[in-house]
């Protein structure tokens, strides 16, 4: 099995189920490795369907300060770009169908050198990548290159990208597109969900691929509202709360893996239509 048909099998099989894949976020290193190998490890079996799996970076201007701190707490404890990838690389050993993501932003890729990361993401089992701060104009830098590696490079748009910047954002993109639900950083105020819908329903007319919609979902019944238009539901930030506020590194996977069940019983069941009753 190749890197790039992880994804597209996920989604072809969720597609069967008709019910939408559970995608979380979580930082590479955070708290430290071990809790955070054992809270990745534990994902799948919680009832994850993708994994996103954030690269540390000091200066995240994207992100709320929920993954901020998430990021400062993993690099403070001696989280790298190798050892992101060295995770990728465990994970995979026991587990080679579940897609990860790997999120972030240019500056750690561009340090450790675009082509060796490249190589070694694939080689570690990557499916795909997020970079935050690396719009189409550069496409050459880094999303063509990573698409000769067989690596996904899934693109964002959000509410403020209008009509004609919208073919631009798709052109090279693949695997999905990730559209942010709200104008702003991670872990914002959620979503209304009359006009994401709207602005989903609008974003299927200029692209096949599938439509994640992240950014603010923090609740089943947010996550359920979502699902049910779109084919991915991203949270992030609410499982990122769970590990902040955990005492114990015990506590924080229980936290995290307990929260990942409920969304995702939720997440499976939200199409689900009643039989109608007999009169």
């Amino acid at each position: 099995m190749n890197n790039t048909s992880r994804l597209e099998s996920c989604f072809a099989e969720l597609k069967q189920q008709n019910r939408p894949a559970l995608v979380s976020y979580l930082t590479a290193g955070d708290p430290e490795a071990e809790t955070s190998r054992r809270l990745l490890h534990g994902l799948p079996n919680a009832g994850v369907d993708i994994i996103e799996l954030g690269m540390p970076f000091s200066d995240p201007m994207a992100d709320g300060p929920a993954i901020q701190k998430a990021a400062l707490r993993a690099l403070n404890n001696g989280q790298t770009q190798a050892k992101t990838l060295e995770m990728v690389r465990r994970f995979r050993e026991e587990n080679s169908t579940t897609p990860i993501v790997l999120m972030g932003y240019y500056n750690p890729i561009f340090c450790y050198g675009v082509d060796r990361f490249l190589a070694d993401a694939s080689s570690a089992g990557v499916d795909g990548l997020i970079v935050v701060d690396l719009p189409p104009e550069h496409d050459e830098e880094l999303c063509q290159p990573a698409a000769q590696h067989g690596i996904d490079f899934i693109r964002l748009a959000t509410p403020t990208t209008d009509a004609k910047r919208l073919p631009k954002v798709l052109a090279n993109a693949s695997g999905f597109i990730y559209y942010v639900s709200v104008a702003g950083v991670t872990g914002g105020s959620a979503p209304t969900p009359e006009r994401l819908e709207s602005s989903v329903a609008q974003l299927r007319q200029n692209t096949d691929l599938p439509i994640a919609v992240g950014f603010g979902i923090r609740t089943a019944e947010q996550a359920a509202t979502i699902g049910r238009y779109s084919d991915a539901v991203v949270v992030g930030s609410a499982l990122v709360d769970c590990i902040e506020h955990a005492n114990t590194p015990n506590e924080a996977v229980e936290r995290v893996h307990s929260l990942v069940s409920e969304l995702a019983e939720s997440v499976r069941a939200c199409r689900e239509v009643s039989e109608p009753q007999v009169c």
